[in-house]
């Protein structure tokens, strides 16, 4: 195929890149990295010549260095630049980097040398003394922190566990900037893909792409939500998130997205009314409002305010929910408030079903429901559709590992250091530690296997024998998944293998050179 040749500019300078036109899409992102000299969590972001907000893809038109693309650098925002600054290095950098090679390695030679697990080893040392230093902090081993809204989130990188205002009014002023502006056709369709790459988009832009989806399923014209009530809302939405490892904004919009996605994947617009789909695309973007990043079962045994207020009953769910409903009452936010009581009545009824439907506790309950009523299944039933609503979040908020595995491997890192910082407080709390999210115990592979097998596949599969088009979407990806780090797995045991027998042996040579000279083996 032939190759296509791209102007841009990058800070004012004119760069031009050239690639095949059957590129792949990471590949070419890369070539943009590369040449912007971005870190690899830097957010890129690339505007036509229109100003519009347009994907980095193999589609991209060739144009001319009178018609240049714009590419603008965004520093991540889960990096700390103070902490960076201190240590010299970025450690999520040298992370990324670590984990390159070893795919790189596990692909083309089929296990991991052990200098590379040692390399990590260190990494993933040093990480936990940072992070643990970071736990004494926030648990007021140190007088010097003050107490209130402000207390430091338990881990490494140093921002406070809400939004500070200043953050919040900086990123408003963006996205009230941006919600004009025109998203490309392009851009509208690769948002309807479970493909899409969250990792790209910064949080004001978040809340634009979350706007379009409103508009593209027409609730904006069909409920009569004004523009300025619908940015209200996002925006407090947006603030309502707290600043944790996984259930933070991001995750909001991966959830909000994979349910878009689904809607359009399955033509649920024919099948369903309006305001179900509503319900949907609402209950995903509330679905964790205020999560702190600790679960239900540490609620539970810590006794904690949510636990009590809610008798140890989804305390996180009926939470978010709580949340949700705070935000609806203000009129500035309230994205029903020009539908009758009845329709409001309805929508929170099922805005409360479908969040509660995410506490995993009641995951067999609600799959068990759903296989038995899928022989017969009919979308004028409202039990039916209720429980399809409800699969539907669930689907959504655990689907990460449907996405590629460039976008979703980023998220198991982020879930695991949101479990281990929970371990780690349990542990010093003397509270039951949840053997999945200990550091101590649990590795990527062992975390994934039995959560792909038992949870994601049973779950995926169900939904589409009602969807068969769901197949290559949702389940092909979650089985390479499963074969990536059953793959994994495997190297990593063959490594402590490996590992096990060396030390063996030097211990045994250790052993024999302590020998008194009378009683070894005399040589020739």
């Amino acid at each position: 195929m032939a190759s296509k040749i791209i102007y841009f500019t990058v800070n004012g300078i004119p760069e031009r890149a050239e690639f095949p036109g059957d590129c792949p899409a990471q590949d070419l992102k890369d070539l943009f990295r590369s040449a912007a000299e971005a870190g690899p969590h830097d957010i890129l972001k690339l505007y036509n010549p229109k100003g519009n907000i347009i994907n980095i893809s193999p589609s991209l038109e060739p144009n001319s260095l009178t018609s240049c693309y714009k590419l603008e650098v965004v520093a991540a925002d889960y990096n700390s630049a103070e902490l960076t600054g201190a240590l010299g290095f970025n450690i999520s950098s040298m992370e990324k980097r670590l984990q390159g090679l070893e795919k790189k390695i596990l692909f083309e030679v089929g296990e991991t040398p052990a200098v590379v697990y040692e390399m990590k080893k260190q990494v993933d040392s040093f990480r936990e003394k940072l992070e643990n230093v970071e736990h004494l902090s926030w648990l007021g081993f140190f007088k010097d922190l003050s107490e209130g809204p402000h207390k430091l989130s338990p881990f490494y990188h140093k921002r406070t566990l809400h939004k500070t205002r200043e953050e919040c009014e900086h990123v408003r002023e963006k996205f009230l900037q941006m919600s004009s502006l025109e998203v490309s056709e392009e851009l509208r369709q690769y948002l309807k893909t479970p493909t899409f790459d969250n990792w790209q988009w910064e949080d004001a832009e978040i809340m634009v792409l979350l706007q379009v989806m409103y508009t593209d399923l027409d609730f904006i014209a069909t409920f009569n939500i004004e523009p300025e009530v619908l940015q209200q809302f996002l925006f407090e939405v947006y603030r309502h998130y707290n600043n944790i490892p996984f259930h933070n904004f991001k995750h909001c919009f991966c959830v909000t997205q994979m349910m878009y996605g689904l809607i359009w994947l399955t033509d649920l617009k024919s099948k369903m009314e309006n305001i179900d789909l509503l319900i949907m695309l609402t209950s995903a973007v509330c679905h964790d409002l205020d999560h702190t990043g600790y679960n239900n079962a540490y609620q539970i045994n810590a006794r904690t305010e949510l636990a009590l207020r809610y008798n140890d009953i989804s305390p996180l769910e009926n939470h978010h929910c709580a949340v949700a409903f705070e935000i609806l009452e203000r009129r500035e936010s309230n994205i029903f408030r020009n539908l009758s009581s009845d329709q409001y009545k309805r929508i929170r009824e099922g805005i409360i079903k479908c969040i509660l439907a995410t506490d995993m506790t009641r995951h067999n309950e609600i799959l068990n429901k759903f296989k038995s009523i899928l022989p017969g299944f009919d979308f004028t039933n409202k039990e039916h559709k209720d429980l399809l609503m409800m699969v539907l979040i669930k689907v959504s908020d655990i689907s990460n590992e449907a996405r590629p595995m460039e976008v979703a491997e980023p998220w198991l890192d982020c879930l695991l250091q949101e479990f281990f910082n929970q371990s780690d407080v349990e542990k010093l709390e003397g509270l039951p530690v949840s053997p999945f999210m200990d550091r101590d115990k649990v590795t990527k592979p062992s975390s994934q296997i039995g959560f792909i097998r038992f949870v994601l596949l049973p779950l995926f599969i169900e939904l589409a024998n009602l969807f068969p088009c769901l197949e290559q979407h949702i389940i092909d990806p979650v089985r390479k998944a499963l074969d990536y780090y059953t793959e994994m797995e495997k190297a990593l045991d063959k490594e402590k293998q490996n590992w096990s027998q060396s030390e063996s042996g030097a211990k045994n040579k250790e052993a024999a050179d302590l020998q008194p000279e009378a009683s070894k083996p005399e040589t020739q």
